[in-house]
């Protein structure tokens, strides 16, 4: 008896081009447009300025103008006595912000999600998200009028327990000022970036938990070893973002809590590389001096983007690329 194969049907796909999927997604093209076009216009058309970091600009003979020099601005940089302490305070404080406020809202979001009561949750989730919303003009206001001297709530507090016998002035004290910027910066920020943990922790596999109820784990052991594997991934790309911004240690909160960088006292430990360049580049007008350490802490924060990256892809599952 013979057998006879049967042919399967040859089904041939007609290849689309890139303009027939763009036509056919055209409402989601049109909706991701301006953001294109935001993207455009505030990230990548201003790059053209890094020129200037390389030129003596002048504002009247514009790029093309203006003087080629090469790398004198990088030169003066590294032999400027006054960078080197201001490189110091701002790995300092990109340091302690890693230490304390990246975990702080990891923290809050696992409280939160082992509160039994909702409505309790609703209500501390509200009041911690309140200071995302409110600009630093308005924060810095409320923390120097908390620190003040003369009735302010803090040494009104500490005198009425007498943990301390006189007012301090807390913000001309160098050695209290990155105390009082890293709580304050946690105290703002801390709700709003506990969403995206809370939100991460909803997405565990619910039974998950189950199997850890019939093994007999209580609260702490689910936590350790069911919720915290699974946000696990999420902790770690934002690890990575914030290794990346490792020289951006703020500067609108500084300049703000400084009095505008106008407080001499606290100079020393206040002067970071953002308000070192709005100082120098900007209120001296040495624009291409200001554009040199810009560009150089860009490449430092490329280098230590690439540098988390390649350690969390060598050591975990999770990475940028």
């Amino acid at each position: 008896m013979e057998y006879v194969a049967l042919r399967q049907p040859v089904v041939v796909r007609k290849k689309t081009s890139l303009w027939h999927h763009l036509l056919r997604q055209w409402d989601l093209q049109v909706m991701v447009l301006p953001g294109i076009i935001l993207l455009l216009v505030f990230s990548y058309l201003p790059m053209w300025g890094v020129l200037a970091a390389f030129q003596d600009y002048d504002l009247s003979r514009g790029f093309f103008g203006s003087p080629w020099i090469g790398f004198k601005h990088f030169a003066e940089v590294f032999s400027d006595p006054l960078f080197l302490p201001v490189l110091k305070n701002t790995v300092a404080i990109s340091a302690l912000r890693l230490i304390f406020a990246f975990p702080a809202p990891v923290f809050l979001a696992l409280l939160l999600n082992e509160v039994q009561w909702p409505f309790f949750k609703r209500i501390v989730q509200t009041i911690s998200y309140l200071p995302h919303f409110m600009s630093w003009v308005i924060v810095s206001g409320l923390v120097i009028s908390s620190l003040a001297v003369d009735n302010g709530s803090v040494n009104m507090a500490l005198l009425q327990m007498h943990v301390i016998h006189e007012p301090v002035n807390w913000l001309s004290t160098p050695e209290y000022f990155w105390s009082i910027l890293i709580s304050t910066g946690i105290w703002k920020e801390i709700g709003f970036g506990s969403i995206i943990y809370l939100a991460a922790i909803a997405g565990v596999d619910p039974n998950l938990y189950e199997a850890a109820d019939i093994d007999g784990a209580g609260r702490l052991r689910r936590l350790w070893y069911v919720t915290l594997p699974g946000i696990a991934p999420v902790v770690t790309i934002f690890l990575i973002l914030s290794v990346g911004q490792i020289l951006n240690a703020g500067f609108e909160d500084i300049l703000l809590l400084t009095n505008r960088g106008d407080n001499a006292i606290l100079r020393d430990v206040s002067d970071v590389i953002d308000t070192y360049v709005y100082r120098v580049g900007l209120t001296d007008f040495r624009y291409s001096y200001g554009v040199a350490v810009g560009l150089f802490k860009s490449v430092v924060n490329v280098f230590m983007l690439v540098c988390a990256n390649f350690m969390a892809r060598r050591w975990g599952e999770t990475s940028l690329w």
